[in-house]
């Protein structure tokens, strides 16, 4: 139900030509992946002779021990059926050698995938010894021939995708094959494969490990897939080279894993991967649907059956983190706010208009006219209108003052209470009644004198609202949430604050960094009302918010997935009863507040998630929420 899987890369202390040595040592950690709860464990290039074996790979004597090693390793195998082993070995096939990945388990060989791009260039000269997948003239072999115990046939190509588990499909290609301008991996995903095994041998030279990694990554991210990459440790032969044994596992453009020392040898790397993000990204990405309906059809693909059972990884093993929005380098935030003051520049500057930016003292607002001041020609032109109302603390408004005052904007203070009192009195409503009609007319009101303002000024009303009151529908419909261009629609809450701290430590912003910090840690609040109101003890703790948005928005995992991985990366923090409650909220509100959504004002996207119906969210206003709330109240 969670969708993990759980992959092992390792790196045995090879001895280069001793085949019975290096099964030995494979099927150790064959054992090991077992023990640690591996669904696949992926091995070296040539691991069970030796990458660096040279002519030595003529030699029969060789061939036959390294046959005579996968026929042990798949006895070993059937001892650990929930296990698939991909083992880098040497086979001669129709009379030619190839260099191949034995993908192993359940004590039989389920088929031999042929490296197709051989270096020969350099440092290496494959070609000397081995020949390509294209050279190849069948599409099976069988146990006899390749001198293996035992009758039947076994696949082998370039052309083979397995399943594993419950159905999750697993592509195979080796070394070199990454490196090329097309990737036998770009075939094999668009084909199917969730999952990518790269057994490599790649010497270590400067600089070469972060270009690895950067390969790893790209290619999990343009194919949407899991990228396990495990290469020779550093026991092959240095007699010209030495090899690193690293290994990566990336999923959708992120490295889950890898080891950390530059030179490594003789370890198991685990981690779990979440099959649910890859399959969401190919769900929503129709380029790669487009690519396999043309690409498809050039290499169709043979699958063939693991019947390993269902699949062991749990997530536990799994970087979730509390906080997915925020990035794991502040620097960033520098990147972020370049997006938001490009936007409303470009804006400001096609209709001649000047920022004008409804200041509370608040999160929200502090950052709204960061980035107006940003986004202006001169400091100046900012408009910052102080409204206080019938809730407004003497420390908002002060510091509403202090931000201003230190950024040169321009201020403007109008206390609303004598409009909103009057308004009462049209409507006929009871001031003494702290109801919604209290506080959605100051909000309104504090609307209506920014737009008339802005039109007195030449200006445009910028909105302040975040991505996760959006989300949440927390802000008053033709108030708060109506203006002329949003610049933080796109941002949740939890980011806001982070974003506004790290911006108050820079220089441009180093004269306003005081009113920025205390704004920072001033509790949020709406201050509609003329009690103390904590926006968060109303609508719940906007770091679960944050989480539930990303992973509901981001990869539509259901609510229960939503649940274990918060109950996991809150466990700290809040109980499980606690997480279903707010996760109950979230739906609710999130379901019942689309309308709101529906006529956002323009506004830039800078992230990956946007509630905008012109770009990432369209839904309609009156969808029900049952099926989501009814799984939210069966856990």
């Amino acid at each position: 139900m969670l969708d993990f899987i759980r992959i092992g890369t390792a790196v045995p202390p090879v001895v280069v030509g001793d085949a019975a040595k290096n099964t030995q040592d494979i099927c150790d950690y064959i054992a090991r992946a077992h023990e640690a709860g591996c669904d696949v464990v992926v091995f070296p290039e040539l691991a069970l002779t030796g990458y660096t074996c040279a002519d030595l790979f003529f030699q029969n004597t060789l061939l036959q021990a390294s046959m005579k090693g996968l026929e042990d390793i798949m006895v070993c195998s059937g001892r650990y059926p929930a296990v698939t082993a991909v083992v880098g070995t040497p086979a001669v096939v129709e009379g030619q050698m190839y260099n191949c990945a034995a993908v192993i388990s359940g004590g039989q060989l389920r088929g031999l995938v042929t490296k197709t791009h051989l270096p020969n260039y350099g440092e290496f000269s494959e070609r000397r010894w081995f020949s390509s997948s294209e050279d190849l003239q069948t599409r099976q072999v069988s146990l006899r021939d390749l001198g293996i115990t035992g009758e039947g046939f076994v696949p082998v190509g370039r052309d083979l995708l397995f399943k594993v588990g419950d159905g999750t499909v697993l592509g195979v290609e080796i070394c070199e094959d990454l490196w090329t301008p097309l990737p036998p991996s770009t075939l094999l995903t668009i084909n199917g494969a969730e999952v990518v095994a790269n057994l490599s041998a790649s010497n270590e030279i400067m600089g070469k490990r972060r270009i690895r990694t950067g390969l790893v990554e790209h290619q999990s991210d343009v194919c949407s897939c899991v990228y396990a990459y495990c290469s020779s440790g550093s026991s092959e032969s240095t007699q010209d080279l030495v090899f690193s044994g690293h290994s990566i596992i990336a999923e959708n453009g992120t490295v889950l894993a890898q080891n950390e020392n530059v030179i490594d040898n003789d370890y198991l790397l685990v981690t779990d991967a979440d099959l649910g993000r890859v399959r969401a990204a190919r769900r929503k990405n129709k380029s790669v649907r487009d690519a396999a309906s043309f690409y498809g059809k050039v290499e169709p693909m043979r699958t063939i059956d693991c019947c390993c059972g269902a699949l062991r990884g749990d997530g536990t093993l799994y970087p979730t983190g509390k906080y997915p929005f925020l990035p794991t380098d502040p620097r960033e935030y520098d990147h972020v706010f370049a997006i938001q003051a490009a936007g409303l520049r470009q804006r400001l500057r096609t209709i001649h208009a000047v920022p004008v930016v409804g200041l509370s003292g608040g999160l929200d607002s502090a950052l709204a006219v960061l980035v107006a001041v940003a986004a202006a020609e001169k400091p100046s032109d900012v408009h910052a209108v102080i409204m206080p109302g019938f809730g407004t603390t003497d420390r908002t408004r002060n510091n509403a003052h202090k931000l201003a005052r230190a950024l040169g904007a321009t201020i403007k203070e109008v206390d609303i209470s004598p409009a909103v009192r009057q308004h009462f009195m049209d409507i006929g409503h009871d001031e003494t009644i702290h109801n919604g009609v209290y506080e959605n007319s100051q909000a309104r009101e504090r609307t209506q004198i920014l737009m008339d303002y802005a039109g007195k000024v030449g200006g445009i009303v910028i909105g302040t609202g975040d991505l996760s009151e959006l989300a949440l529908g927390w802000c008053t419909y033709n108030g708060d949430h109506m203006s002329m261009y949003a610049v933080n629609g796109t941002i949740p809450k939890t980011m806001v604050r982070r974003m506004t701290e790290y911006l108050a430590g820079t220089p441009a912003f180093a004269a306003a960094r005081e009113a920025l910090m205390d704004i920072v840690i001033t509790p949020v609040s709406p201050e509609l009302l003329p009690h103390r109101q904590i926006t968060e003890s109303i609508v719940g703790p906007y770091d679960l918010h944050d989480f539930f948005l990303y992973h509901m928005m981001r990869f539509a995992f259901r609510p229960s997935k939503i649940y274990a991985l918060a109950c996991r990366a809150f466990a700290d923090e809040y109980d499980a009863e606690t997480v279903k409650k707010w996760l109950r909220l979230f739906y609710s509100r999130f379901f019942s507040q689309q309308f709101k959504r529906n006529c956002l004002p323009d506004g830039v996207k800078v992230g990956n998630i946007s509630l905008s119906p012109r770009g990432d969210w369209r839904m309609p206003s009156d969808a029900s929420a049952r099926l989501w709330l009814n799984e939210v109240d069966s856990l």
